[in-house]
């Protein structure tokens, strides 16, 4: 069996875009101010417009990666069910290889497939109300080791069995001289270094935004979060900070890339994947950091202007032609 660029580990879902009228309320909690999306009680309210599309971290990160003209395989598990059937059907048209399981009928019924319902905020952003289904329960004997033969291993955010089935694909990795990159959750960060040990000491790129790297690592700016949390393993960590860009380091320079400002954001589902991923192609296909940071920005900006996690995923000749028409501007500086 010829082997893959890239396998993506990670959430498979259905995910319902619901479009509605909300109220945004600011309170101030011990840890600051929060938003809250507010609906009136016990009243019926009316869904203005309604979209179902295919959605996780695992399977998003497979079709950017497909799309940039890598061959990939999605290893996870889905429900014996219809909405199974979809997510199978998108990755076959989007050339993406399944390894991974479909669940056995079980004495109350199928399992079912991850389910999400992302609602809306009037300030484009959104809260996502997730059943997470048989994406908690992919066990290490629900994989063929025969076919884990690629040269990078992507790890999105896995909890419960599905965790300890991580943990024992980076050892696997380490044995194997696979490449991981790690893209944690907050979930997943809260739990700390020492919960996240097993995977971080075997990490290549460690992606993650700022309020995930303070948990994972305490507060700080940018440059202690990235030093630090490359003290805990990983030899390269990128770290997101929303309007503020996406920062990295190497043994030379610390680099910051800004993010385009005149655009318009319809929906962000999606938009740390669409990075993270762009990233990684950017240094398989070129092993450039200023190139991956750009190309994680172009299709991560691309991802928010429409409604969805793959929708606005850029082809990378698309990727490319934006990259040299735009002016990325990325700030290097010497290290000392």
């Amino acid at each position: 069996m010829a082997g893959y660029d890239v396998i993506t580990v990670g959430s498979a879902t259905i995910d319902v875009f619901v479009d509605t009228d909300s109220e945004l309320i600011k309170i101030k909690t011990s840890k600051g101010e929060e938003d809250l999306i507010a609906y009136p009680s016990g009243s019926k309210i009316i869904i203005k417009h309604i979209q179902f599309l295919t959605g996780g971290g695992g399977t998003n990160t497979a079709v950017s990666l497909s799309r940039s003209g890598l061959k990939v395989a999605y290893l996870g598990k889905l429900g014996n069910d219809d909405n199974a059937k979809k997510i199978l059907a998108q990755l076959k048209k989007e050339k993406v290889s399944f390894i991974g399981k479909i669940s056995l009928t079980g004495k109350t019924g199928p399992e079912q497939t991850g389910y999400s319902i992302i609602l809306d905020s009037i300030e484009q952003d959104r809260t996502i109300l997730t059943y997470k289904g048989e994406n908690d329960n992919l066990n290490i004997c629900d994989i063929n080791f025969k076919k884990l033969k690629t040269k990078w291993f992507y790890f999105s955010s896995m909890v419960r069995t599905s965790f300890g089935t991580l943990e024992k694909l980076a050892e696997f990795a380490e044995e194997k001289k696979i490449k991981i990159i790690f893209n944690p959750s907050n979930y997943l960060a809260e739990k700390g270094k020492d919960f996240l040990a097993n995977i971080l000491s075997r990490t290549d790129v460690l992606v993650l935004n700022k309020e995930e790297a303070e948990l994972i690592s305490g507060k700080g700016d940018i440059a202690y979060l990235i030093e630090r949390l490359k003290s805990f393993g990983p030899k390269q960590v990128v770290i997101t900070d929303g309007r503020n860009g996406a920062y990295t380091s190497d043994r030379k320079y610390f680099y910051h890339v800004l993010p385009f400002r005149k655009i318009t954001i319809k929906e962000t589902t999606g938009a740390g994947d669409a990075f993270a991923s762009s990233f990684l192609a950017g240094l398989i296909k070129k092993k450039n950091i200023e190139f991956a940071l750009k190309l994680g920005i172009v299709n991560s900006s691309s991802v928010i202007q429409g409604i969805g996690a793959k929708t606005n995923l850029l082809k990378y000749s698309k990727a490319l032609n934006i990259i040299k028409k735009s002016r990325i501007k990325i700030e290097k500086k010497r290290l000392k």
